[in-house]
């Protein structure tokens, strides 16, 4: 059972739960309301569904003319279309040490946030039918094989992600210029990590990845302390990943961070805007279900509007 999923039932959708608590599959909602938005090609050929009309140029093959178009008209259209494509989805989740924080009052530690995330992610895809691989990180990557959407894949990414040590530091440069190396055939890559880390290099693996004709989505989790430093007395900070413990008066302190904080995520986000790629900040503090929609339908109703 996914400890994460099991544990934290009331923060999630009966249908992200059918598989490990025996709920009714109601994941059909979900697939239908949001993760078609995922579905959708970038790319314009002649195959399932309209998209919409331009106007004849010589060379176009005269098969696609609109014949109706042109009767009310007496001007020559094509008719364009939009492929429908069975997508290659790779889940990229951060196991390093700071994924490990939880504060006081959430309910989910970005860990178990992000691996949550990732399961219900490939539940719904292998839903209707799409490939799913998982990878997991931190200085180095774990791959767990290659995209495949046999069914059973799903449990093999709920065992893969309890097995995460949540150990040791991240090295996203790294891992990134990996991913996009390695992986030949075109893939929707979704990456959950608190990209704590330094920007200029964050940025440069995600460009890679783009270059690579791969599509980066990126899912900063966060937890709701570190968003918002509610920190009022003086504590001792435990440092992760190698860094050292900090004895402080927060309230020395909190301005300057916030600051910091906030045009970290700020170029993160700029970054990714350039790149075509989707950014979203995800709070732990805030159920996932209601955050995975949000995020899911937004993209989805994108995706309509292209």
């Amino acid at each position: 059972m996914l400890a994460t999923v099991k544990d934290y039932r009331k923060y999630l959708d009966p249908a992200v739960l059918a598989r490990v608590s025996g709920l009714d599959l109601r994941a059909r909602l979900l697939v239908q309301g949001f993760i078609s938005g995922l579905h959708r090609s970038e790319l314009h050929g002649f195959s399932v569904e309209f998209a919409e009309h331009r106007k004849y140029s010589q060379g176009d093959d005269l098969r696609h003319l609109d014949w109706k178009v042109y009767g009310r008209t007496d001007k020559h259209y094509i008719k364009e279309y939009e492929q429908e494509t069975n997508l290659k989805l790779l889940l990229a989740v951060d196991c390093s040490e700071s994924m490990n924080y939880q504060s006081r009052s959430a309910p989910l530690s970005k860990r178990e946030f992000a691996t949550t995330t990732a399961a219900a992610l490939a539940y719904l895809a292998l839903h209707q039918a799409d490939a799913v691989a998982l990878a997991t990180f931190d200085t180095r990557l774990h791959r767990t094989g290659r995209a495949t959407n046999n069914p059973s894949q799903w449990r093999h990414v709920v065992q893969e992600l309890e097995s995460v040590s949540g150990k040791g530091r991240t090295s996203f440069r790294t891992v990134f210029d990996e991913l996009a190396e390695t992986l030949h055939d075109r893939h929707l890559i979704i990456i959950a990590s608190d990209f704590l880390g330094p920007t200029d290099q964050i940025i440069a693996g995600i460009k890679h990845l783009r270059h690579r004709r791969h599509e980066p989505i990126v899912l900063q989790i966060l937890d709701h302390a570190e968003l918002t430093f509610p920190f009022d007395r003086p504590l001792q900070f435990a440092g992760m990943e190698g860094a050292g413990d900090l004895v402080t008066n927060p309230r020395l302190m909190r301005e300057r961070y916030l600051a910091e904080m906030s045009a970290h995520i700020e170029r993160l986000r700029r970054a990714c805007f350039e790149q075509r790629i989707d950014f979203e900040v995800m709070d732990t503090s805030a159920p996932l279900n209601a955050a995975l929609s949000a995020y899911l339908s937004t993209r989805a109703a994108r995706a309509r509007r292209r």
